[in-house]
């Protein structure tokens, strides 16, 4: 079992909820990441659904995640069919909710419609051999999450405030080299530095308010490929688009969300 499973198993406790363990090593800081939150939500969706791949992954952050603490999620499927499930989720800890969560749920390897060559191309980068490792030094906080993700940083990008472009990408893959599928991406979405760092620098910290994934293909095996932009920030609220790329050049995922650039105190 790989670490990313071990550390995101449930176990059901009747047929409406799951039992689970919140991690400390997938901190940012004091909190776990809001990803590593969704793939243990994910996990229990895995064992509700017939359907193996998320297609639409929205969730709303209403507080922080507990690091060593146990968690508990409640799955309802709203609507399950032939072609896609519907799916409400949400994940407790200590007797308050965490995070919300709607998803769709489908099987990629089955054609529903028409195919096309419309697509969003892979940006060009430096290999990950040529770019700079995702360092705590580097942002100034402590990442315990690194030690579980290779988050190799575009060179240009690697340090805060370095390119003047409210822009992140690099590379990403699990150090245990377990290989990336479509519930990871859930993950990989949310591990890289926060693209306003890009332009503004460390200036704090910038937690979520509300992501959406959307899953395009099942990856293939290597590193994963991330680049995330700031669309707009205004009043200390951010919207930023992106999108991941596997090693063939297919996009596999591509995801949006608001959060709070907060400054300092």
């Amino acid at each position: 079992m790989s670490e990313f499973e071990r550390d995101t198993h449930v176990e059901r406790i009747d047929d409406l909820r799951f039992k689970g363990l919140v991690d400390p090593g997938w901190n940012i800081s004091v909190n776990p990441n809001g990803g590593y939150l969704l793939s243990i939500v994910s996990a229990a969706i895995a064992e509700s659904v017939d359907h193996p791949d998320p297609l639409s992954f929205t969730a709303h952050y209403l507080r922080p995640g507990v690091p060593g603490v146990e968690c508990e999620v409640i799955v309802d499927v709203v609507r399950q069919g032939r072609t896609l499930s519907t799916v409400r989720a949400s994940l407790w800890q200590e007797g308050k909710q965490r995070v919300e969560i709607i998803a769709a749920y489908g099987d990629l390897s089955n054609r529903v419609g028409i195919d096309s060559d419309i697509t969003i191309e892979m940006p060009r980068l430096p290999p990950p051999e040529s770019c700079v490792a995702r360092s705590g030094d580097i942002q100034g906080i402590d990442i315990p999450m690194i030690n579980k993700l290779h988050v190799m940083m575009h060179p240009d990008q690697a340090i805060p405030g370095q390119s003047g472009v409210p822009e992140i990408s690099g590379w990403i893959r699990f150090t245990d080299d377990r290989e990336p599928d479509t519930r990871s991406l859930l993950l990989f979405c949310d591990t890289f530095p926060p693209s306003p760092f890009g332009k503004l620098g460390m200036i704090g910290w910038v937690p979520t308010i509300e992501l959406t994934v959307h899953v395009r293909r099942r990856p293939a095996p290597g590193w994963i490929l991330g680049r995330f932009r700031t669309d707009d920030l205004v009043d200390g609220r951010m919207i930023e688009t992106g999108g991941l790329w596997d090693s063939t050049g297919a996009l596999v995922a591509d995801c949006r969300q608001i959060g709070l650039v907060l400054q300092k105190t």
